[in-house]
């Protein structure tokens, strides 16, 4: 694993440590199992009150981890572009003159569909992505070359939580439509015009259960062939451009 491919790893107590304090956009934090040191205990406390997601992990897997071989306990990945939040996405969409179009990823833990859903999103004309703090890949490195460099010019915002979110989205208007198998609208028949937040769910589960609850209506994409389902990013780029078909009056 060579330094230029993995710019998002901060390692060592103090350049994580200096980090968090400065404020970085930091998705996850690697600790060493059974590290009694109190200095990374502090790290621990500042990152949990800063609301980060902080995974244990043998120190083998931090040494195969590390770039510096020098990480002393602690790894953190941090986003490689600044997040925004759905104010940005939603001043973008005025910016422009258009009914908002939001794409939101319901713990879509797999960076290659993470950076590939951001590519669509952004190719198709969308203002922003949305995804969660937690159970969710992040702004690595490796999303944004997935992504072919579309997370730099694609507003993501990331949120506390998901449910909250939707609210807030349809309380600005938007209507949300989730992305389900077993949806009871199929995509063809489904109006996607005006402000849409389309929601896609995770790789296993789909969309969670708060999360249908908060969906206008369930949408479901035709299928023919003998496999029954899409990966979520193949899903969701089917689902972005049939939003985009719409608006262009194709």
């Amino acid at each position: 694993m060579d330094a230029e491919r993995r710019t998002d790893l901060i390692e060592g107590r103090n350049a994580v440590n200096e980090a968090m304090r400065a404020g970085r956009a930091i998705d996850k934090l690697f600790v060493a199992r059974g590290s009694n040191d109190s200095a990374l205990g502090r790290i621990i406390s500042r990152a949990r009150e800063q609301g980060l997601a902080v995974v244990t992990v043998d120190r083998r897997k931090l040494d195969e981890m590390s770039v510096t071989g020098s990480h002393q306990g602690v790894i953190a990945v941090a986003a490689v572009t600044s997040y925004a939040s759905i104010d940005d996405i939603l001043a973008l969409a005025a910016e422009r003159g258009e009914d908002p179009f939001v794409v939101v990823c319901d713990e879509i833990s797999d960076v290659h569909n993470l950076g590939a859903i951001i590519r669509s999103a952004e190719c198709a004309g969308a203002h922003g992505v949305v995804i969660p703090k937690r159970r969710s890949a992040g702004l690595t490195a490796v999303v944004d070359k997935t992504s072919a460099g579309a997370a730099e010019y694609l507003p993501v915002a990331r949120v506390a939580n998901i449910p909250a979110a939707l609210e807030e989205l349809k309380s600005r208007g938007l209507w949300v439509y989730g992305a389900a198998a077993e949806g009871s609208s199929p995509m063809w028949e489904t109006d996607l015009t005006g402000p849409v937040c389309l929601v896609i769910g995770s790789e296993g589960e789909g969309l969670g259960r708060l999360v249908r609850e908060k969906c206008d209506m369930l949408v479901s994409i035709p299928m023919r062939g003998r496999v029954s389902s899409l990966n979520a990013s193949a899903a969701a780029a089917g689902l972005i451009y049939e939003v985009l078909r719409r608006r262009t009056g194709a």
